[in-house]
């Protein structure tokens, strides 16, 4: 996840918002930043030409047809909700829900979407490694097309000569397998049922080993798949805790976590375990509305996440007081920027608790980055230059001062190290461009994080996702 800003500021959220941004065919040179300002804490807003292009009201967003080319408390009761907002809590709170997977459904659609298919058949006949550099190579081509540079001299040129440097490591993520009970269309990670991989015990303790000789690790990020599905997550939960008591222990998946797991089968003292380890939830919502949520992540999601919700709630996840940190995450329906974070988290508390009695403490808006599946769906519709263009066209160069990949350490189901989660997935491993080779960091291969240190950031074009309008890493 794409998230040390957030881990260390929780501040670096806001990108764009009105209407969904126009893809534009006509290229404007992105302006210059004065860098080191925290997104929301500029003296300035920066003039970014789509910033504010995009409504809050979310869920009237509609992908289009490819083209052939702090809400008010008064009133509230102790708990936090009026008698009518309890009401609808109490409805949709779905019990019934509990212990019932959603597996079969999604391999239902899976099974009957042409897109996941023909990706499955072009898996097998051409393997990932090549599919992954034919996704590179489109992105290249975009730019190109466009005349714009690589991000690794891109970026040095707005910044008089200064490339993005490696900092203290903050945060420790943990991929730790990639099996889900969904599959959503925009996952970078490209989750599912069928995905089976997952880290192993002696990996997993690795990791614990390196988080307890690496005492500048504020944050542990386990991440997946769904992470609270993969055999190893109680174990690295119960022992982070165990050997840092101060640790920000967060679940995620990919990057947050998807709620709909807390109903699943096995899960039915999830929230209790979360609870009794003071796992910090950040959650996947991408709208506060059925139909977009539904298209985004299958059918029948947005009932078993209002349920989840509101099931964390009850345990003081999001409430008013509580020490319990319930926060949500919004990313676009399609080839737009996010609408402006604190105006989108109004609207998402006063929707969600009027329409069904959910609380929570914090939104985060984040940009789809052109990786994987979102980069196929791009691919696919004959949108993937417009989209590049978008990203460089709102190119903010104060967010190069906060990527997650500046202290932010990733680390594969296999123990492979990476910068970030979306280089994870592109296979660039730090210390080598090929997770698979020998010279590729691994937690089987260091000590200590301070290690990594003085390893160069491996940056590529897909980065442009990260520094567009106010952040999304």
């Amino acid at each position: 996840m794409r998230w040390s800003a957030m881990y260390t500021a929780m501040s670096l959220r806001t990108c764009s918002g009105l209407h969904p941004a126009p893809l534009r065919s006509s290229l404007r040179r992105p302006p210059q930043f004065a860098s080191g300002a925290a997104l929301r804490l500029f003296s300035s807003p920066p003039s970014l030409p789509d910033y504010g292009s995009t409504s809050v009201e979310v869920d009237s967003h509609r992908l289009s047809k490819p083209s052939k080319a702090g809400l008010s408390k008064a009133g509230l009761s102790k708990a936090g909700l009026s008698k009518p907002q309890a009401a609808k809590a109490a409805k949709f709170r779905r019990k019934d829900l509990d212990g019932k997977s959603l597996i079969s459904d999604t391999l239902v659609d899976m099974d009957n979407d042409e897109t996941f298919q023909d990706t499955l058949a072009r898996l097998k006949r051409d393997g990932a490694k090549r599919m992954t550099l034919e996704e590179k190579k489109n992105r290249r081509r975009a730019l190109d097309a466009l005349g714009v540079q690589p991000f690794s001299a891109f970026v040095p040129e707005r910044n008089a000569g200064k490339a993005v440097a490696r900092k203290a490591t903050q945060v420790f993520q943990l991929n730790i397998g990639l099996y889900c009970n969904q599959a959503c269309g925009h996952c970078h990670v490209e989750s599912s049922p069928r995905r089976k991989e997952m880290m192993d015990r002696a990996t997993a303790d690795r990791c614990l080993q390196i988080l307890a000789s690496s005492p500048e690790v504020t944050t542990l990020d386990i991440t997946g798949g769904a992470p609270e599905m993969q055999a190893e997550f109680r174990h690295i939960v119960r022992e982070a805790r165990r050997l840092r008591p101060d640790l920000d222990i967060i679940v995620s998946t990919p990057d947050r976590c998807n709620l709909t797991v807390v109903h699943e089968p096995g899960q039915e003292d999830l929230i209790a375990f979360l609870k009794e380890h003071k796992v910090h939830v950040i959650a996947s919502l991408p709208c506060y509305s059925a139909k977009n949520v539904n298209q985004q992540r299958g059918s029948g999601v947005f009932d078993r996440s209002v349920s989840a919700l509101l099931a964390l709630n009850e345990q003081g996840f999001g409430q008013p007081g509580s020490d319990l940190t319930l926060d949500l995450v919004y990313n676009p329906l399609g080839a737009f920027l996010p609408p402006p974070q604190e105006m989108l988290e109004d609207k998402y508390k006063e929707e969600l608790l009027e329409e069904f009695g959910v609380v929570f403490n914090n939104l985060y808006t984040m940009t789809n980055m052109p990786v994987k599946r979102f980069a196929d769906f791009l691919h696919r519709r004959g949108e993937l230059q417009e989209y590049m263009e978008l990203l460089v066209r709102n190119f903010n160069l104060d967010t190069t001062e906060s990527l997650m990949c500046t202290n932010t350490v990733s680390v594969g189901w296999d123990g492979k190290i990476y910068d970030c989660d979306f280089n994870q997935q592109l296979g660039v491993a730090v210390g080598s461009d090929d997770a698979f080779s020998d010279d590729s960091k691994s937690v089987h291969n260091i000590e200590a994080l301070k290690e990594l240190f003085p390893e160069k950031i491996a940056f590529d074009n897909h980065c442009y996702g990260c520094t567009a309008g106010m952040g999304s890493s």
